[in-house]
């Protein structure tokens, strides 16, 4: 949360980035921060407190919110490296397609896309009946867990969150895929071998959360719903819902040297103002 939160504070006051890269990093730091505040803090709540209870409506909600959420973040993923293969691959065209009007509609395309999925799926899921135990075997309320305590026929559910889950992973994971290559092919003419292994390092942190998060997406929601793999997938749930929201922002943001230099910038700024009080005291 605080280097998700410090990534927000940095684009949106530091000028210097206020370019589509840092645009878009700061909208998925800002995802992230939704993301993991969806879910964390009533987990966190159940194993302090004892108190694993949960409401029917506030299920759902949960439910609502990370698929949104998550969905969306498939987006971003590759919206963000199209913007990264339109910088490296057509550096004299980008300008023109990178213009801030498309970077805006390219983020509530994004909003749009992962949200109009789970709201089909969720107005499904909350015609369904409950017959008990009504003991979830998660740590969250995700999809397969609540519509195996149902007592309704769960089928055409089950087919939608599958075709939810197809779209909403793999579209996007072939354009950010498509876009790798592109930028790597790209790469490989650069003569310098200093720059061809930044730039591959930079590609490769940038693909390993890439994978990690759209491998463990793909394990829970595209694997059958059937009860032997229910701890498989709650373990790689954990993978998207705690690892890849903790990378992000050091992988994406706090690596780059203007970010740091923002973060610096940021630090003497406070150092001076508390300098200041402390002179007018």
């Amino acid at each position: 949360m605080a280097g998700n939160i410090l990534i927000v504070i940095l684009v949106a006051f530091d000028p210097l980035l206020h370019t589509p890269m840092y645009f878009f990093l700061g909208n998925l730091s800002c995802l992230e921060s939704c993301y993991s505040s969806a879910i964390l803090p009533r987990m966190l709540v159940s194993f302090l407190s004892g108190d694993r209870t949960i409401s029917v409506s506030a299920c759902l909600a949960q439910l609502y919110l990370f698929g949104v959420l998550a969905g969306t973040e498939c987006y971003f993923l590759a919206v963000m490296s199209y913007d990264r293969y339109l910088a490296i691959c057509k550096p004299l065209h980008y300008a023109m397609l990178m213009n801030g009007r498309i970077c805006i509609l390219l983020i509530v395309v994004s909003w749009i896309c992962g949200s109009m999925g789970i709201s089909v799926l969720i107005s499904l899921v909350s015609q369904l009946n409950f017959c008990g135990p009504n003991k979830i075997n998660h740590f969250f309320c995700d999809f397969t867990p609540l519509v195996m305590l149902s007592c309704n026929d769960t089928a055409l559910a089950e087919i939608i969150a599958f075709t939810v889950s197809f779209i909403c992973t793999l579209p996007p994971l072939l354009i950010t895929l498509t876009s790798y290559i592109c930028i790597i092919s790209s790469i490989l003419r650069i003569p310098s071998t200093t720059g061809k292994r930044k730039a591959f390092s930079t590609c490769s942190s940038h693909l390993t959360v890439v994978s990690c998060f759209y491998g463990s997406l793909m394990i829970v929601y595209v694997l059958p719903g059937i009860a032997s793999l229910s701890e498989v997938k709650k373990l790689f749930s954990v993978f998207y819902t705690l690892l890849t929201p903790l990378l992000n922002p050091l992988i994406y943001s706090l690596r780059n040297k203007e970010v740091k230099e923002a973060v610096r910038k940021g630090f003497r700024k406070l150092h001076r103002l508390k300098m200041q009080k402390r002179r007018n005291k």
